[in-house]
């Protein structure tokens, strides 16, 4: 018998889940929720960090989208999530299609490149087996414009219009959202240290800085944040220990990753409500 919660979220690239939904992820797994992730790519484009593995980038060896894969698996296991895939997989493979206007974002076999509706078609395969009544993605600008973020959003908003055809209605639809007055916190305290935050003045610089109105919704669970930081530091090709995000860490404290915010786009808010009028449970009115 499936579980009574069921949540679906789709992301882009291995680490975007952990960077974004983490605790969310970590405690609604372990309240007896049945978590599903989606990736869209094996994120074979992204820039390697780790010295030692510097030849499995794309321009070498091309074999990061494997080794990431690995760091996925490990990822999930610290967050206590079983059900994670690629999209299409085993048959069907997209590619990372790295930034606009490069090269790669050229290449047939990318994401961006995908025809929508057969992208769509393999996601609503997993939303009419899995039956999600709450999904998570990024908004149409793909929180920071990234071709495959993007594409994730078009693929994960049209599959829900063609799941609902096929006889299952997701109830409730967020967007990821990292509130300004967040962010321009976090750079403030690292200035204070002499550290920065990508290199940001102000949270205004930063393309994923969203307006705190856009805010509907907190998940707050401090308690999951050691696993969250285990779970980003498995994807150890893509998050440094000594970058921007375990800095951030090191100066705010391990609750700035307690928070994650989400914008409601379809379903209703309902309580409980935190003092702003923030929703705190994104299941809230659907069980």
């Amino acid at each position: 018998m499936s579980a009574a919660k069921r949540l679906l979220l789709v992301h882009a690239h291995p680490d975007d889940e952990t960077i974004n939904n983490g605790v969310t992820m970590a405690k609604y797994a372990a309240s007896g929720a049945q978590v599903t992730l989606v990736t869209c790519t094996r994120g074979e484009e992204g820039e390697v960090l780790v010295t030692e593995l510097a030849n499995l980038a794309s321009d070498k060896d091309d074999k990061l989208g494997e080794h990431r894969e690995v760091e996925l698996k490990d990822a999930m296991a610290q967050l206590g999530i079983n059900d994670f895939r690629f999209l299409g997989a085993p048959n069907k493979k997209w590619r990372d299609s790295g930034m606009m206007g490069t090269t790669q974002n050229e290449r047939g076999d990318v994401f961006w490149q995908a025809d929508l509706d057969e992208a769509s078609h393999e996601l609503v395969k997993i939303i009419l087996e899995t039956k999600p009544q709450v999904l998570i993605t990024y908004d149409e600008f793909g929180g920071y414009g990234h071709p495959d973020h993007i594409k994730a959003h078009r693929v994960a908003m049209r599959a829900t219009e063609l799941a609902a055809e096929q006889g299952w209605q997701i109830s409730k639809i967020y967007w990821n959202t990292m509130p300004r007055s967040v962010i321009q916190m976090g750079i403030e305290k690292m200035k204070e240290v002499g550290s920065d935050f990508f290199g940001a003045e102000s949270a205004d610089d930063l393309p994923f800085a969203k307006p705190d109105e856009l805010v509907t919704t907190v998940v707050n669970a401090p308690e999951y944040v050691p696993q969250k930081l285990e779970a980003m530091k498995a994807h150890a090709t893509q998050i440094s220990v000594d970058g921007p995000f375990f800095a951030l860490s090191n100066n705010l404290g391990l609750s700035v990753w307690g928070d994650e915010y989400y914008t409601l786009v379809k379903g209703e808010k309902a309580a409980p409500f935190d003092s702003n009028g923030r929703e705190l449970d994104i299941f809230a009115g659907v069980i």
